[in-house]
């Protein structure tokens, strides 16, 4: 029999009496025009403190309590004014709010070493965010962000096992124990079998990812792991859906004395050359290839980027695995149709990682092969991170100036969006979009996929 699970602090007088510290309020970041929330009267920031007297932790919680059908919310205005709000919906009806922060008692943070860890590599000085090690599964469930699961005490065990949260998605880099306590420098990393057990134990899931670093968990340990991982990858409910291997990023800000290796051609090659025999052997015995490989590894190699249907239906997209793939199919439906010629004649730059430049010189070529439109296809390398290849994203706004100072930009430089930060226009390294803008010779335009190209190219009023 299903048992409802627990969600939110309740604010009982013996919580209170306990001195237990309570989850923050909930601050209202929008409000869907015509939604419940709108015609309850909810405003961009109202602080919603309770819900059926439960204070939710988050938005996990907050989607459970508010899935009943009545509803007593406890409400504060903006100038501390309290309300209780009482109403009736349909079960589950949402009532259209969007937060601020998805938790509301803070963020588990990293409590690993790895020496690899990218928020390490980072300079110092730079805006709070950049240097928070999130390991938090809560935010692992809401929008697929790792985690090493050695942070988890009995009660955020139980919680995910209440709550189905599931998929997670694990940083493994390895399964033996004490190669894996060794790359996270942390003795409870060596659980890891014995979670994936628990999992499987309850038909919850995962997603994996293994981060190769050359000459400690590559060669035959990168192959025990994936055969390790396949061996909960079987039957009707596996534990682990899927498992992406990524190559380590190394940047000239990481500490001295690492002994880490950056990965060259070669270690690349030999990692593909790995990893696509067990494909076939998973593909035999799970009907799947399980475990894929990033695009970086075939770029870094020199070789073609598999077909897209190779990907499946690509459910490590976000960790860089077929990303490029799906991107050049976007392009190749965008630009079945071109124009012979464009109205008047248009002279545009677009700028992307030195790293997927000459996977994407084909489409480049097909666009140029309208009449009256030039586009210059710039792939930098980011001297800010000490990296010649380069995947898009990371990109910042100091390697931008480096790298296009001298250039004719033409009409307008196309900036793909995830160089910056999501939902405010900041680069990695704190440099802004309006300062870049002002020191650019020509008009800056974002790029949210293949269509905003082909449409800046051939139409530029049609996109913002």
């Amino acid at each position: 029999m299903w048992n409802e699970p627990s969600a939110g602090i309740a604010l009982a007088a013996e919580q209170a009496a306990s001195g237990a510290r309570l989850p923050e309020p909930a601050v209202v970041a929008s409000v869907e025009p015509g939604s419940i929330g709108e015609e309850l009267g909810f405003q961009i920031g109202d602080r919603l403190l309770s819900i059926n007297g439960k204070r939710p932790r988050d938005l996990i919680d907050l989607q459970f309590l508010l899935g009943e059908e009545e509803l007593t919310l406890e409400v504060q205005d903006p100038d501390g004014t309290c309300h209780l709000v009482e109403l009736e919906k349909d079960l589950d009806e949402g009532l259209g709010l969007g937060f601020t922060e998805a938790l509301f008692d803070g963020l588990k943070q990293c409590n690993n070493h790895c020496p690899f860890c990218f928020i390490d590599q980072q300079p110092p000085g730079k805006r709070r965010s950049l240097y928070l090690k999130d390991d938090d599964y809560r935010l692992s469930f809401l929008y697929g962000s790792y985690l090493t699961l050695t942070n988890l005490g009995p009660a955020d065990w139980q919680r995910i096992e209440e709550q189905r949260l599931s998929p997670l998605f694990v940083s493994v880099h390895a399964t033996e124990p004490e190669l894996r306590s060794r790359l996270l420098v942390n003795p409870r990393a060596g659980l890891l079998l014995e979670q994936l057990a628990w999992f499987a134990q309850r038909q919850l899931q995962i997603h994996a990812q293994v981060v190769v670093c050359p000459g400690l968990n590559d060669g035959a340990a990168l192959e025990a792991t994936l055969r390790d991982l396949a061996e909960f990858g079987a039957g009707e409910w596996p534990a682990v859906l899927s498992a992406a291997v990524v190559p380590v990023g190394l940047t000239r800000f990481r500490p001295p004395g690492d002994a880490l290796t950056p990965v060259d051609r070669p270690a690349a090659q030999e990692v593909v050359a790995l990893v696509e025999p067990l494909q076939q052997l998973f593909q035999s015995s799970l009907g799947s290839r399980f475990a894929w490989l990033s695009d970086e590894w075939y770029l870094m190699a020199g070789l073609p980027l598999p077909p897209r249907d190779s990907y499946e239906d690509l459910p490590q997209q976000e960790n860089g695995v077929g990303s490029i793939r799906a991107f050049l199919e976007e392009l190749d439906l965008a630009t079945r149709d071109l124009p012979r010629a464009v109205a008047k004649p248009r002279r545009l730059s677009w700028v992307v990682g030195q790293l997927v430049a000459e996977a994407l010189q084909p489409v480049v070529d097909r666009l140029n092969a309208v009449a009256g439109l030039e586009l210059v296809l710039h792939g930098l390398p980011s001297p800010y991170w000490g990296q010649d290849q380069v995947v898009t994203g990371l990109l910042t706004g100091s390697d931008l100036l480096a790298g296009l100072k001298g250039k004719d930009l033409g009409d307008t430089l196309l900036l793909p969006a995830v160089m910056l930060r999501q939902g405010e226009p900041v680069f990695l390294d704190d440099l802004t979009l309006l300062e870049l803008e002002d020191q650019l010779p020509a008009k800056v335009q974002l790029l949210h996929g293949a269509a905003d190209l082909v449409s800046c190219c051939l139409v530029p009023a049609a996109i913002d």
